[in-house]
C-alpha cells in the first residue's frame, strides 16, 4: 500500500477531545487520496478496526503577512477523520490528561 498518502496525524486540542470522547482520530492525508485508501492503510498501519472515514478538504485562502503586509496563498490540504471500532485506540494520540 503506499504509505504517502498518509502525511502526518494531527494532534491539536480538538482532535484530542474527538479521541477522548468519539474514538475520532485525525490524520493529514493527500489531496488525492480516496476514504477506501485511509480505511485500508490505517488498519494495515496500526492493525486497528475502521468503522468510518469522514473527509474534509480545506481550499487555498489568501493570508497577509510579513512587514510590507504582501499576500500569499496556503495550501489545498486534506484531512481524514478516522472513527475506529469501539475499545480500540491509537497510543499516538495517548499524551495524558483524559477528560
Amino acid at each position: 500500500m503506499h504509505t504517502h498518502i498518509l502525511k502526518r496525524p494531527i494532534v491539536t486540542e480538538r482532535s484530542l477531545a474527538l479521541a477522548n470522547k468519539d474514538n475520532t482520530y485525525t490524520f493529514e492525508v493527500s489531496t488525492t487520496a480516496s476514504k477506501n485508501q485511509v480505511k485500508t492503510l490505517i488498519e494495515e498501519l496500526y492493525g486497528v478496526t475502521v468503522t468510518r472515514v469522514h473527509t474534509i478538504v480545506s481550499q487555498p485562502q489568501q493570508r497577509k503577512t510579513g512587514r510590507r503586509r504582501l499576500g500569499r496563498m496556503t495550501a489545498r490540504s486534506k484531512k481524514a477523520l478516522v472513527t475506529l471500532k469501539q475499545g480500540q485506540t491509537l497510543e499516538i494520540f495517548d499524551v495524558g490528561g483524559q477528560e
